[in-house]
């Protein structure tokens, strides 16, 4: 689009938008997303058939010209736009990366029956990134950050292009609040509520009716931690969730277990540890003892990431300040308290 763009003078750009673009589209439904655009800019935007006429502070007009080239090409590539894509653009060119919000918001993951998985945010596809390129990847950050729908999404996609031949998910079933042994049931149905998140996203991402056959089958493995000791795992994908309920043992134990032609992604958030007083979370030191090893990548999500509910986002910020706050006026007493006592905002 910016070839069809003139500058009429230092305060004014003048943006015409390609015919083949609704303007309905780009602008929203009763003109939504432009009203998102100029409360976000200070500039005045105005749109005339298919030229849109931005006045204002040079660097704004000129920001708000690259977000509508921006729009213009997350529309050619079929996904609509909708308000959640414009603000996430803007504070993408905000942020002044190098990655434009098109390629970002435009890559497609896995998609089924009329679904695509994408990544929403600059980190989420800095982490779907490292997934690609590395062999070992922790993603360590809040609730609702998608660390492990996107993990999921890649190991699917894996098998999927036979890069390996099965996915296990697994997951420490560590005790929030509830005794295992005072619950109803069979081993594996007292087990079966802490797997059940990595059941649910599974069938987003494959047709129900296969999944009970790639279970069975043993191409997916959805097991506890536990179940992982003593066991060689080669060409697969491995998801471990939950990774802050680990013990520096177990965490240890489950990382060996990669065998040749293998990957491994470790989710987890910090905040939300649930292991007993005393017992130090495998993933707040795995990074001090692992960060220099090569073909290991730390990917750090954050309140921004959050792609739940908007309200999540400004939850874990608000707790974040509020941690924050509490470090500040406890000193070193409180960082025990809260590693293993404070539970953090909800789980994932």
């Amino acid at each position: 689009m910016s070839e069809h763009t003139t500058e009429q003078s230092p305060h004014q750009h003048t943006v015409t938008v390609p015919a083949s673009v609704p303007m309905v589209s780009l602008l929203g439904p009763h003109d939504d997303f432009l009203r998102i655009i100029e409360r976000d800019f200070t500039a005045d935007i105005h749109a005339r058939g298919n030229t849109v006429t931005i006045t204002g502070d040079p660097a704004e007009a000129a920001l708000v010209e690259r977000l509508l080239d921006e729009l213009v090409t997350l529309i050619r590539t079929g996904q609509g736009l909708s308000a959640e894509l414009v603000e996430r653009s803007i504070a993408m060119l905000r942020a002044e990366t190098q990655e434009r919000p098109a390629d970002v918001l435009s890559l497609n993951i896995l998609s089924n029956r009329g679904r695509t998985i994408r990544p929403k945010t600059l980190n989420q596809k800095r982490y779907v990134d490292a997934i690609d390129k590395h062999t070992v990847v922790f993603g360590i950050g809040p609730a609702g950050t998608g660390k492990t729908y996107l993990a999921m999404a890649k190991a699917v996609q894996a098998l999927q292009a036979k890069e390996v031949n099965r996915i296990l998910l697994t997951r420490p079933a560590v005790e929030a609040g509830e005794r295992l042994g005072f619950l109803p049931g069979t081993l594996s149905e007292k087990i079966d509520p802490y797997l059940r998140p990595l059941y649910d996203a599974l069938h987003d991402m494959l047709d129900p009716e296969s999944i009970p056959k790639l279970l069975t089958a043993g191409t997916i493995e959805v097991a506890p931690l536990a179940y992982m000791r003593g066991r060689t795992l080669n060409d697969a994908f491995i998801i471990l969730d939950e990774a802050q309920n680990t013990s520096p043992e177990q965490m240890k134990m489950f990382l060996t277990r990669l065998g040749f032609g293998s990957r491994m992604v470790v989710t987890g958030d910090i905040t939300q540890v649930d292991l007993p007083d005393g017992t130090r979370s495998g993933l707040r030191i795995v990074r001090d003892i692992l960060g220099d090893v090569p073909d290991v990548h730390f990917s750090l999500l954050n309140a921004g990431d959050v792609v739940r509910h908007r309200l999540v986002g400004r939850i874990v910020a608000a707790y974040d300040v509020y941690e924050e706050q509490l470090r500040q006026t406890s000193g070193d007493g409180h960082q025990g308290r809260h590693e293993n006592g404070y539970r953090g905002p909800g789980g994932r």
